[in-house]
Formats: C-alpha cells, structure tokens, sequence
C-alpha cells in the first residue's frame, strides 16, 4: 500500500553497476531540501535553484570523506515528470556508492519510493491519465520497433484522444436524455431517435473494433505466435535454428528427434516474432511422440501464423514417378490444412530444401493441392526456401513482416492491455443494451442509466473512473524507479 503522497520520496532510476553513470530520483515537496543535506555545492542553495538547471556538487559519507563527485538536475512544480518538485542525482555508477547515496537520502527526511510510485504521482496531479501511465511500462519494455511505436502512440495520448471522443459523444447523449426527465411531464424530447441510434451503433462499432484489435496488440506486446509444423524430418527444426541465427533445436535425420515444442523470439523487420517449433505430424506408437504431436497439433491451433514445411526433396528421393511425388505432396499438405483454421489464421505453405528439387513442379503441385482443398478465398501461400542453404529466407522474413503489419492501424490505435480489452467490451455491450432499449421504446431515464454504465467502463480505461485496488494493481507491476 502506499504511503502518504505528502512524502518525499528516491529511488535510483538506473540499475547500478551496469554503466558508466547512475541516476538517483527525488520527487515530492521537500526534495530540494533534502538534496541540499547530502549534495554540496557551491554558491547558491539547491533549494534556491530555478528549474530545469544542472548543478555541479560533491556528496560526502558519515565520516566527512568525499564519496563522489555528481551532477543534480533540478525540476520545479508543476514542469516535471511526477508534477512536483523533483531532483535527479547522476553519480558514477558503483553499488557502493549508489547504496551509500541512497543510506545518505533516507537521513536526510526521504523515505524509499514504491514500485510504480513515482508514475502513480504523475497520474494522480494530471501530468498524464492512466492508459498514458500503463503505457510507460510498455516503452521501458518494448523490444522491437512496432511495440515501440504502439507504446509510444499511446504514451502521447493518441489512444487517449480516440477514448476521449467516443466518451464526449456520448457524454452529449446522455445529457440529452437526462435533460428530457426534467421535462418529463411536457413529454418532450430533446434527443433525436434516429440520430441517438445512429450516434450509438457508431459508437458501439468503434468500441467493438478497438476491443478487437487486442488480438493483434497483444501478438505486438508479446511476440506474434509463429508456428512451425509438418511431418518428421521436414526441415522444421533446421528453418527455426536459420530465422534465429542459432543452434536453438535439435537437428537431426532421425524422424522423432523433436518430442515437445521448442520456443524462442527474434526480431524481424522491426516485430517481434515468438517462433514454436513443433514435434513431426506423424502416425506413432510411442506415447512420448503422440503426446508431442498432441501438443504440436495445439500449438498450431493457438498461433497466430503458421508455417508448414513440405519436404519436396524427400518425396523425389524416394523415387518413384511424378504421380508417386504428387501424392507425397498433396499428403503433407492436406496434414498441414487439416491442423489449422484457415478462416481464422494465416498459413505459408513452405516448400523445403527447394535448392535440390525441380522448384516449380513442385510449387504447382503445392497449389493445386490448396486448391483442391477447398480454401482458395483465404489465400494460403506458397514460399520455396531451403534453409540450410539460406535460400528464400528473406522472402519469407518480408512475407512474416507483412503479415504481422496488418490489422494495425495506420494511426497505431491498438490496444494492447487486457484490462482496456475487458472494459471496451463491457462498454459495447451496454451501449447494445442501450439500442435494444430504443428498439422497445423504453424511457430515456433506463435508457440514460445503461448509457451511464458505457461511459464508467471507458473512463475506467483513462483513470477518470478508478480504484485504489485497480491503481495498486496496475502501478505494482513497475518497477521502483519508475
């Protein structure tokens, strides 16, 4: 729980040890004061700086000796990141004298910051709402470039912009509806039915679209789930270890070698990709491997893409006439299909060690297969690699990107939080209720309180609407510097 916000609190903002330098934080109504017991500096007081100045000063222990000679930059009330008087001390980066810094702070009158509470003072003196405060800890965490740009449109309120309107629409409405109970015996409307449902049917569209694209925020935030099937021995494991750039599974002739699914990320093209190698889709005996097929049948369920991985070159070296090699193909892709929801996923057909095989016999046999299977409107695509040989792994990595890039917006309005998802859905649904009143002919008053019910669940999203219980659980998460 928090403590009182009338304190002054530090942290240090930089994990010690890690760099040249380290920065510690103040924030709070006595930071200056406090600065000036544990930095000396020359001329005049911390306290007597403006703000938005660096001072030169040297910080001594208990015994009088110097420890360190650091740089104080001074932030006044309201033009800084909490919107209080704030300090930050930049010293050399060693645990001791970090650790000393922070012993020589608490002496002085401060008191150690919680996790997220300096962003939690931000949120509460309006420096920012809250979707921008939930959005700081994504910026911190973002390990590509789209995450990046998702984060950052809604750190500088872009998202908070588009909840903001949807919210004054309908704040509007409900002030038309409340206005008519105070008339309610002239029975008179101040609220236009066919115009109030067309307002609510765009509005509910607009909260059901952005609730929608958590799926695609939430691929953004944490990897967009790439899984790799076929049958054994097709290249699966040798294509995951080639898009990584490492030795990351198993690679060998033996069908079976790959019994559970094998994860890991890498960034292609600014996304983050989370790539699932599964075991080989097979007929099998063995416990140990069906149960790796089960899982491998799951995983391809639950991802977002897939890869399946034809082996054209295993086929011709069997021997055999075209017919025979045909039949292989079409097999494997039909295994392929049948493991996925083409209507719901995105599916590269990939022809494997392309490098020692006819290419192009072998792809128009791919694609009559596709086609054949009855799901030509999805577009299933056919990509030729061999990954040993790095052949065609740059087309797919453009084909990867590409995929992963739709969906989101060009303004980069995309959700990527579970709680907003939950309350844009709640708001859709009551905003539902609210037509389905209008349809019945139901009085404004019942109408305006399941109006009232959307625009709780959106001002929950923004903070202007909140908890104690919800705020601890989202700052919480943060960490202590921040």
């Amino acid at each position: 729980m928090f403590d009182s916000y009338d304190d002054t609190i530090f942290a240090p903002a930089t994990v010690p040890g890690t760099g040249a330098i380290a920065v510690v934080r103040l924030s709070g109504g006595r930071s200056l004061e406090v600065a000036d017991k544990v930095v000396h500096v020359s001329g005049r007081a911390l306290r007597d700086t403006e703000g938005y100045r660096i001072r030169f000063g040297t910080v001594s222990d208990e015994g009088g000796d110097v420890l360190d000679e650091v740089v104080v930059s001074v932030f006044r009330s309201p033009h800084s990141y909490t919107g209080e008087d704030s300090v930050e001390i930049s010293c050399h980066s060693s645990r001791y004298i970090v650790s000393s810094l922070l012993r020589l702070l608490a002496d002085a009158g401060a008191r150690p910051a919680l996790p997220g509470e300096f962003t939690r003072r931000a949120f509460l003196n309006g420096k920012m709402d809250l979707a921008q405060a939930e959005a700081v800890a994504d910026v911190i965490s973002s390990a590509s470039a789209m995450q990046h740009r998702v984060a950052m449109t809604q750190l500088r309120g872009g998202y908070s912009a588009e909840l903001g309107s949807l919210r004054a629409s309908l704040l509007e409405i409900a002030s038309l509806l409340e206005l008519e109970l105070d008339f309610s015996e002239e029975d008179v409307e101040f609220a236009d039915r066919s115009r109030l449902r067309s307002l609510l049917e765009k509005a509910r569209g607009r909260c059901s679209s952005l609730a929608d694209s958590f799926k695609e925020g939430n691929a953004i935030r944490n990897g967009v789930p790439v899984a790799i099937i076929g049958v054994p021995n097709s290249g699966k494991s040798t294509l995951l270890n080639a898009l990584l750039g490492d030795d990351r599974a198993i690679v060998s002739d033996v069908p079976g070698t790959t019994r559970d699914t094998v994860e890991d990320c890498c960034v292609i093209g600014g996304v983050l990709f989370r790539f699932i190698d599964t075991a080989g889709i097979r007929e099998s005996s063995d416990v140990v491997e069906s149960e790796g097929i089960r899982r491998a049948l799951k995983k391809a369920s639950q991802a977002r893409i897939v890869l399946g991985v034809v082996d054209a070159f295993g086929c011709c070296a069997a021997g055999g006439d075209i017919a025979d090699v045909s039949e292989s193909v079409r097999a494997q892709v039909e295994l392929i299909l049948g493991a996925v929801d083409v209507s719901v996923q995105k599916v590269l057909i990939l022809v494997s060690k392309s490098d020692k095989i006819n290419v192009n016999k072998i792809v128009n046999i791919v694609n009559e297969s596709v086609l054949s299977f009855g799901i030509k409107q999805y577009g299933v695509s056919v990509v030729p690699i061999s990954a040993k040989e790095g052949f065609g792994l740059d087309n797919l990595r453009i084909e990867l990107t590409s995929i992963a890039s739709r969906g989101i917006s060009e303004d980069g309005v995309t959700v990527t939080n579970s709680r907003h998802a939950a309350a844009l859905r709640s708001s859709a649904d009551a905003l539902s209720d609210v037509i389905a009143g209008l349809d019945r002919g139901t009085p404004g008053d019942l109408l305006a309180e399941d109006l009232r019910s959307a625009l709780d669940c959106l001002g929950s999203i923004t903070g202007e609407i909140s908890s104690d219980e919800v705020l601890g659980e989202i700052f919480g998460r943060f960490c202590i510097g921040k």
